[in-house]
């Protein structure tokens, strides 16, 4: 297959699977994340968009499938970024987030790190970015 330019900008949304769509905004709000879009659609179904302040990629805390079945928690690929990770770790902590013990400190070049749950039991990591 020929390589060719993509027509693709950017990456603005990632989904993730979420039973209780009330409680993970709230759960994400609670980080500093707006909610950007709650819009209902067919069925009984919402939309919802979640973003940090300055950001411009979102998550869309997705209604479960239609057929009713189970969401598993997964580890989703999700990385944001902090100017501060130990400040970002013991504000995760107070807050009661479900939240790696420690920041995980490998060293060069690889950036401290941490991972949390959110009320799903989705993961996602937090990476300092100087």
């Amino acid at each position: 297959m020929p390589v060719t330019a993509t027509r693709i900008q950017q990456i603005s949304l990632v989904c993730v699977p979420t039973p209780d769509q009330d409680r993970a905004i709230e759960f994400y709000e609670a980080l500093g994340f707006e909610k950007r879009a709650d819009t209902p659609f067919g069925g009984g179904y919402r939309w919802v968009e979640v973003y940090p302040p300055e950001g411009t990629t979102g998550i869309a805390l997705a209604p479960p499938p239609p057929d009713g079945g189970d969401v598993t928690p997964t580890q989703t690929g999700i990385t944001l970024t902090t100017a501060d990770i130990d400040a970002t770790h013991a504000q995760f902590k107070a807050l009661g987030v479900d939240v790696d013990a420690e920041v995980s400190r490998m060293g060069d070049p690889v950036p401290p790190m941490f991972w949390f749950r959110d009320p799903t039991g989705h993961t996602l990591m937090v990476v300092e970015q100087s």
